[in-house]
C-alpha cells in the first residue's frame, strides 16, 4: 500500500511517499481503507516543528477491511471515521474500534471527515466555556476546520452575538455565512465589544488580545496545539478564568459524554444545522501542498487528503 512520511524536519517539501506492508489490525483495532484523510494542525506543526520524525496522524473516513480481535459492533464492509495516531496518511490505516463512529449512508467521506473529530472538539470547548443565555462568544481561527463548526456551535447555542476571529479580511464573507454577526482580524487595534466566551483555536501570540477581549468574569478555553504564555495579571485584572480542553481526555475517560456528543452531531449534521466545510480534497502523494494551504492560513474549513 501506498503512504506518507517525513525524514527530516523543516517544511512540507520533507514529505515522501512510499509502498508499506499492509498493517495487521490488533486487538480492538480496525483495519480501514481509507477514502478520505483530514489534515489536522498538530500533523503540520509536527512535520515543521518536531523533534523527531514519525508516523502522521490525522482523521480518516472509509470502508473497514478487517476487523481485530474483540471488536464488536462493526464488520467488514462497514464505513467508519475516527482519528488515527499511527499512520493515517496511507492507503490502509488501523483505528480504534471502541471511539469509530459509523458514517451515515449517503455521506461523502470527506465530509465525514469535516464534520466528526472537528465538531466533538467545537463542542467540547464551547461547553469547557459554561455559555449563559445571551452570553456573547468569539471565536479565533474561525475559518478553520474546527472554528467553523464552533461559531455554528455558539449561533445556535443561544449566544446573543458571535464574532469570528480570522487572518485576513478575505475571510470574512466565509465566516459571516457560518452565522457570525461580526468578524474581526487579528491584526486589528481591538477586537470590539467585550465577549463573555472566547474559544482559542490558534494559541501562540494570539492569547493576549484573546484575553484582553473578555469581559469581566469572562472564560477563555484553549484548545489548540499552538502554544503560547496568558499573562495571569490581565485575568486578575477582569476577574476572569482560563480553562483548557483536550478531547482525548473526554474520550478517555467520559464514554458516556463522548458518546452522547457524537449522536447530537450526527444528528445536527442530519437536520443541516451543523455543517461542516471542506476547502479540498488533494491526492495522497500530494500531501505537502496540502500542508502548505494549511501553513499559509488560506484554507476555509478541513482540508482533505484522497488516497
Amino acid at each position: 500500500m501506498r503512504r506518507v512520511r517525513y525524514e527530516t524536519n523543516g517544511g512540507p517539501e520533507v514529505l515522501f511517499t512510499e509502498e508499506a506492508p499492509v498493517p495487521e489490525p490488533g486487538t480492538g483495532e480496525l483495519l480501514v481503507r481509507a477514502e478520505a484523510v483530514g489534515v489536522t494542525l498538530p500533523s503540520v506543526r509536527k512535520v515543521r516543528e518536531g523533534a523527531e520524525p514519525g508516523p502522521l496522524g490525522g482523521e480518516v473516513a472509509g470502508t473497514v477491511a478487517a476487523v481485530g480481535e474483540g471488536v464488536t459492533g462493526f464488520a467488514v464492509g462497514d464505513r467508519v471515521t475516527d482519528l488515527c495516531f499511527a499512520h493515517a496518511y496511507a492507503e490502509l490505516a488501523l483505528l480504534h474500534a471502541a471511539f469509530a463512529s459509523r458514517i451515515p449512508a449517503r455521506t461523502p467521506a470527506a465530509e465525514a471527515v469535516a464534520l466528526v473529530r472537528s465538531g466533538l472538539v467545537a463542542r467540547g470547548a464551547y461547553e469547557a466555556g459554561r455559555p449563559r443565555p445571551g452570553d456573547a462568544v468569539l471565536v479565533t481561527a474561525a475559518a478553520s476546520a474546527v472554528g467553523s463548526l464552533a461559531v455554528q456551535y455558539a449561533k445556535t447555542g443561544g449566544a446573543s452575538r458571535v464574532v469570528g476571529a480570522v487572518s485576513s479580511a478575505g475571510k470574512a464573507e466565509f465566516v459571516r455565512a457560518l452565522g457570525a454577526d461580526e468578524v474581526v482580524c487579528y491584526g486589528d487595534e481591538t477586537w470590539g465589544e467585550p465577549v463573555d466566551v472566547v474559544l482559542d483555536g490558534a494559541g501562540g501570540d494570539l492569547l493576549g488580545p484573546a484575553v484582553r477581549a473578555l469581559s469581566p468574569g469572562g472564560r477563555l478555553v484553549v484548545f489548540s496545539s499552538g502554544g503560547g504564555t496568558i499573562d495571569a495579571h490581565q485575568l486578575l485584572a477582569r476577574g476572569a478564568s482560563a480553562i483548557g480542553f483536550q478531547m482525548a481526555a473526554v474520550a478517555r475517560n467520559e464514554p458516556g459524554t463522548y458518546g452522547r456528543w457524537l449522536a447530537e452531531l450526527w444528528e445536527r449534521h442530519r437536520e443541516g444545522t451543523l455543517r461542516p466545510r471542506v476547502f479540498a480534497e488533494i491526492p495522497l502523494a500530494e500531501a505537502a501542498r496540502a500542508h502548505e494551504i494549511i501553513e499559509s492560513r488560506r484554507n476555509l474549513g478541513k482540508v482533505v487528503l484522497v488516497p
